[in-house]
């Protein structure tokens, strides 16, 4: 029973396992609250997409967070059967099926949705009859990244009436996400893109204002940009999350100044060269989009390649160290990408395990 493993020593697991530093987990916890809700005096609402885990979620609530965001109508299934009651989907729902369900879900909890033209609306307001109370839509803005999202200014104001000629729907505000600033490495030309970006979607805020409809929610913000975003008047709140884990592909592509929190524990099965490791783990547990993990040895490492179980590490050098049986850690390349293929956390604390969490939100992908 994984129970049976707390208070144990790391060592003793068997690998290969996700682990979370608590320690460090704690700290980009109290980092993101202090640049949100301390410094900017914003709301966050962290995108639990990689989180997965409502244990976690909750401590993100605790630190100050009011809700949460998810990608897909299951996962905000998941946080609300966790008692999470204020969320938002991240996404259109449009199936019939998904929509019933949606609306059954407001029962339990606030439950907003996406939308970004006629025919979302249509459809909702059709399955929000299975449900008394009106069901919260925001208005996604494409802020030019190019994915989903009606285009800014006067498109978004036009929709706006439109969710206010449905009698089942409420008009809540905006959202969008600046993801094409997120990997831009000058820091000068980072803020200026995303200040641009931003301001499309604030602007169209205040459009809305100005004609009338109360805009209550203007959210956007990823880890790759939520420092800088929380700073841009006229932004209600983030939707940073994976941050708490962090990892390789924030810290190299985003220049996210975190802790590396997440990691995959191995143990060393063959050292068939004095510059060649093969460790228990491939891409079966350790995810290799858009960034492979990172080993995290005292000697540089030339290479690293993921079989399906099997990764296998060329030192830039020869070394005896580590031997068959040894543990090697590596830190997620994404979480991401890293989270959903594993079925429990564990929490770890000065080198023994301190919890066990099920990643309930595995699987929910639709």
């Amino acid at each position: 029973m994984h129970w049976r493993a707390v208070g144990q020593p790391v060592e003793d697991l068997e690998t290969p396992f996700l682990a979370v530093s608590l320690d460090k987990l704690e700290r980009n916890i109290a980092r993101m609250r202090r640049v949100i809700i301390e410094q900017a005096r914003i709301g966050w609402r962290p995108h639990t997409k990689a989180i997965k885990v409502p244990a976690i979620a909750h401590m993100l609530l605790k630190a100050g967070a009011h809700g949460v965001t998810c990608a897909k109508l299951s996962e905000a299934e998941v946080m609300a059967g966790a008692g999470i009651h204020d969320i938002l989907i991240a996404n259109q729902v449009v199936h019939p099926a998904k929509i019933a369900t949606l609306a059954r879900l407001l029962e339990h909890a606030n439950v907003i949705v996406a939308v970004d033209c006629e025919e979302h609306l249509k459809r909702l307001e059709a399955g929000a009859e299975l449900t008394e109370r009106p069901l919260p839509v925001v208005i996604e803005v494409n802020m030019g990244i190019n994915r989903a999202g009606v285009e800014p200014g006067e498109p978004v104001l036009a929709l706006a009436r439109q969710v206010a000629s449905h009698r089942r729907l409420r008009f809540a505000g905006l959202m969008g996400w600046e993801g094409q600033t997120a990997a831009i490495p000058d820091p000068e030309r980072k803020r200026a893109a995303i200040e641009i970006a931003v301001g499309r979607l604030v602007e169209s805020a205040e459009r809305c204002r100005t004609d009338g409809f109360p805009v209550d929610i203007v959210s956007c913000g990823g880890t790759g940009t939520y420092w800088i975003t929380a700073t841009i008047r006229g932004v209600t709140e983030v939707q940073a999350g994976g941050g708490v884990f962090s990892d390789v592909h924030y810290q190299e592509d985003f220049g996210v100044d975190h802790e590396l929190a997440l990691t995959i524990w191995t143990t060393v099965l063959s050292r068939p060269t004095r510059t060649r490791i093969v460790c228990d783990a491939g891409w079966k547990a350790m995810g290799r989009h858009p960034r492979l993990p990172r080993p995290l040895l005292r000697r540089p490492v030339a290479a690293l390649n993921l079989a399906a179980e099997h990764a296998t590490i060329e030192l830039e050098g020869e070394a005896d160290a580590p031997v068959v049986g040894d543990r090697v850690e590596f830190a997620a390349g994404y979480s991401d990408s890293t989270v959903f293929l594993h079925d429990h956390l564990y929490g770890t604390r000065s080198g023994r395990v301190e919890a066990i969490w099920p990643i309930l939100g595995r699987g929910k992908i639709q």
